[in-house]
C-alpha cells in the first residue's frame, strides 16, 4: 500500500508539472500573437477630424457584431408582428403542433424579407454599394444604413410610445421623431408591432370563437357534454379556413398592415 502511494504521487507530480508547462506554453503563445496582431488594430484619424478603423479592427467588430443579428433581424423588422400573428392563430385552431415550429418561423422569414426588401433596396443603394466602391466609410455607411430602417420603424410606431419612451430616457425636446436616438425609436417600434400583432390575432381569434361556442352549445344541449367541443370543431374550422381561402387573407392582411397593398 505504501509503494502504491508513492507511486500515485509521483504520477500525480509529474501530471502537475507537465499541465504546467502546457500553460506556460499557451500563455506564451497567447502573447507573442497579441504582439504580432496587435500591430494591425490601428485607429487612423483622417485629416478633417474623422477616424478610420484598420482592415483587422473592422473585421473584428464584423465578427463580434453576428452575434446581435438575430435579435437585430427579430427587433428591427417584421419578424415580431408575422410570428406572433401565426402563433395567435395557430392556437385559433385548436392545434399545438399544427403547423410545426419550423414551418411557422419559415414562413415568417419568408414574408419578413419579402417586406423588408424595399428597406434593403435602399440601404443597398445608399450605403452598401457605395461602400464596397470605396465611395464612404465605414462609419459614414452605418450612418446612412440607418436612415431608411429608421424611416420603416417610424412609420410602423405610434407617436404614444415614442413619448413614452422619450420620456424615460429623459429626452423632453425633440422637433421629429427622426431626431430621437435609436435607443427610443427601436423599443418604441417593438411595443407597437406587438400592440398591432395583437389587434390582428384578436381579429382572427373571433371566428373560430364563435364556431366553439356554438359546438359547445349544440353538444350540450344534445347531452353530449363528456365530449370534447374541442375535437368536434375543430373540423369545422378547418373547412371554414380553407374554405375563405385563409392563407391568402392572413398574409394580404399582413402585407396590407405594412402597407405594401392586397396581395
Amino acid at each position: 500500500m505504501i509503494k502504491n502511494n508513492a507511486f500515485r504521487r509521483i504520477v500525480n507530480i509529474k501530471l502537475i508539472v507537465i499541465i504546467s508547462l502546457l500553460a506556460l506554453g499557451l500563455i506564451s503563445q497567447t502573447a507573442i500573437a497579441q504582439d504580432l496582431s496587435m500591430s494591425a488594430l490601428k485607429l487612423t484619424t483622417n485629416p478633417d477630424g474623422s477616424q478610420e478603423y484598420s482592415v483587422t479592427l473592422q473585421i473584428l467588430i464584423f465578427m463580434t457584431a453576428l452575434s446581435f443579428i438575430p435579435a437585430a433581424v427579430i427587433m428591427m423588422t417584421s419578424f415580431t408582428r408575422i410570428v406572433v400573428i401565426m402563433a395567435i392563430l395557430r392556437q385559433a385552431f385548436g392545434l399545438q403542433q399544427t403547423p410545426s415550429n419550423q414551418v411557422i418561423i419559415g414562413l415568417t422569414l419568408f414574408m419578413t424579407l419579402f417586406i423588408m426588401t424595399p428597406v434593403y433596396n435602399q440601404i443597398h443603394e445608399r450605403a452598401i454599394a457605395p461602400y464596397m466602391a470605396d465611395q464612404l466609410t465605414s462609419v459614414e455607411a452605418i450612418d446612412k444604413a440607418k436612415v431608411p430602417l429608421r424611416t420603416f420603424m417610424l412609420e410602423q410606431t405610434r407617436i404614444k410610445d415614442l413619448d413614452t419612451l422619450a420620456s424615460m430616457a429623459g429626452i423632453t425636446q425633440a422637433d421629429k421623431p427622426e431626431d430621437l436616438p435609436m435607443t427610443v425609436i427601436i423599443p418604441a417600434f417593438i411595443i407597437s408591432e406587438l400592440k398591432t400583432a395583437f389587434q390582428i390575432g384578436f381579429m382572427l381569434f373571433i371566428p373560430f370563437l364563435i364556431i366553439d361556442l356554438v359546438v359547445a352549445s349544440i353538444l350540450m344541449a344534445m347531452g353530449m357534454m363528456m365530449l370534447s367541443p374541442m375535437i368536434v370543431s375543430l373540423p369545422f374550422k378547418l373547412m371554414l379556413f380553407v374554405l375563405v381561402d385563409g392563407w391568402n387573407l392572413v398574409i394580404g392582411t399582413i402585407a396590407t398592415s405594412y402597407g405594401l397593398g392586397a396581395v
